[in-house]
């Protein structure tokens, strides 16, 4: 006999990761912080690591706020692998915590660096411009090359 695990058990995570992102975006207490939340909201897989949570949450009577500071100094002991702790820390790094050099995102996949550029660009106030993926129609063409003295005439 097999136990198996009611089939809305994670659909209830994920509405419960889906409340907990919206109370967070509603308290973010400023405009960079807001985005940064926005960001690990849409990677999802950061927030729905309990050590991120308890660093991440303080409980007030308004109820449950981001204080993107308590993450501080904790990337390496949240039990996060390289791409998370990558995005995390590039994403702390746009609101002033720690320091973080741009190389990071050779760590993040195809996915987390498109989040991570929209919200620079919300950063930036400029929500114009597309992100996504380019498509290559092969090499451009060569360009005649000039040759000082050459006969290319």
């Amino acid at each position: 006999m097999s136990i198996t695990e009611p089939e809305d058990a994670t659909s209830g995570t994920e509405d419960e990761l889906q409340r907990l992102g919206e109370q967070l975006l509603r308290t973010a207490r400023t405009s960079p912080g807001r985005t940064v939340v926005q960001a690990l909201v849409e990677e999802q897989t950061i927030l729905s690591v309990p050590a991120v949570r308890q660093a991440l949450i303080l409980h007030t009577d308004d109820g449950e706020m981001a204080h993107l500071e308590g993450l501080a100094g904790q990337e390496f002991s949240l039990g996060l692998d390289k791409g998370q702790r990558s995005f995390l820390c590039l994403g702390l790094s746009m609101v002033g915590i720690g320091m973080t050099t741009v190389a990071a995102v050779r760590d993040l996949d195809e996915r987390r660096l498109q989040i991570l550029l929209r919200a620079i660009l919300r950063l930036a106030g400029n929500e114009t411009i597309a992100v996504g993926t380019r498509v290559s129609l092969g090499a451009p063409a060569a360009r005649p090359q000039h040759r000082p003295g050459g006969d290319d005439q």
